[in-house]
């Protein structure tokens, strides 16, 4: 009985985490001791995904579920208030040390109103204070999560803190690594201004100096009308954009729709991992994707 009290206090805590790129974080610093659970696999979107019912039973079950946080992934809002349990839920947009940035908006970024009348004053603002929820494009706030995750799981699991602490250290050496890297990558190709699907990279962009000159949709929930997908193909001239990056979660045509007719190039660029494995080395994969994705696409530009 006593062997039995001290295995059952010893089982490490069952960890849901919300997206890839942050569930690979959290693998990171949980490897050696379990695994933790995904809710968004796949290609899906956070933007667009839709519970399941497997993911409400690992909600139901979870001691602690990691997420960005409400401005991220809506879809969870609901389910963690009636299904989160006695889950300690941990919003990483929160942890201590992150460089947050505001959407942007106006100009390039400026949401249109595209003659949908049903849509009318709604464009997709955000509100003052807001800020931009892709915090993960920027290893230093990756740094600044892994953080806030290791403290959660050594608080809630003592028994393996010193693992947790280990794997953090390991993580941010990978991740120091992978910043000096990328920053070589990119210097050669950072003034060549490119135009993304939608606005998810700024802080990819304010960390390395790249130029993202426009957005083809402030919201991916809602897609363009054809008056913003014409305003797009203007600016692909005036603002000198070489390439135009589609992401895979997406339509990819609408790209095709904006770079007839002009010198861009087309590319992907997937700041949600949406084709890649889910696991520790994800969000390594990631980032390099996307540096590799930009030099590919630009380095040959003049």
């Amino acid at each position: 009985m006593l062997l039995s009290a001290t295995t059952a206090l010893a089982e490490p805590p069952k960890v849901v985490v919300s997206i890839k790129p942050v569930h690979s974080l959290v693998a990171s610093i949980m490897q050696g001791v379990d695994e933790p659970s995904l809710i968004v696999e796949g290609a899906a979107s956070p933007h667009t995904y839709s519970m399941k019912p497997s993911n409400a039973a690992a909600l139901e079950s979870a001691d602690i579920v990691f997420w960005v946080g409400h401005g991220l992934e809506a879809f969870l809002e609901k389910p963690l208030e009636s299904l989160g349990g006695d889950a300690k839920i941990v919003e990483l947009d929160e942890a201590p040390g992150l460089e947050k940035l505001k959407f942007r908006e106006g100009g390039a970024f400026e949401a249109h109103d595209d003659g949908d009348e049903e849509a009318e004053g709604d464009h997709h603002h955000h509100e003052e204070g807001e800020f931009d929820m892709h915090l993960w494009l920027d290893p230093a706030n990756a740094k600044a999560m892994a953080a806030e995750i290791e403290t959660t799981l050594a608080t809630a699991d003592p028994h393996n803190a010193a693992r947790y602490k280990v794997n953090l250290d390991t993580l941010n050496m990978r991740l120091d690594a992978l910043n000096k890297s990328l920053g070589a990558q990119i210097a050669p190709i950072k003034d060549k201004p490119f135009i993304v699907f939608h606005d998810a990279y700024q802080y990819f962009e304010h960390r390395y100096g790249v130029k993202v000159a426009g957005s083809i949709t402030v919201s991916p929930e809602t897609l363009p009308g054809a008056e913003r997908l014409s305003d797009i193909h203007d600016k692909i001239a005036t603002l000198g954009a070489t390439c135009v990056f589609a992401e895979p979660q997406f339509e990819p045509k609408l790209i095709n729709v904006v770079i007839e007719g002009t010198q861009a190039k087309s590319g992907t660029l997937d700041p949600e991992a949406g084709t890649l494995e889910a696991g520790p080395d994800l969000y390594f994969q990631m980032m390099e994707n996307i540096g590799s994705s930009l030099a590919s696409c630009l380095g040959d530009r003049k």
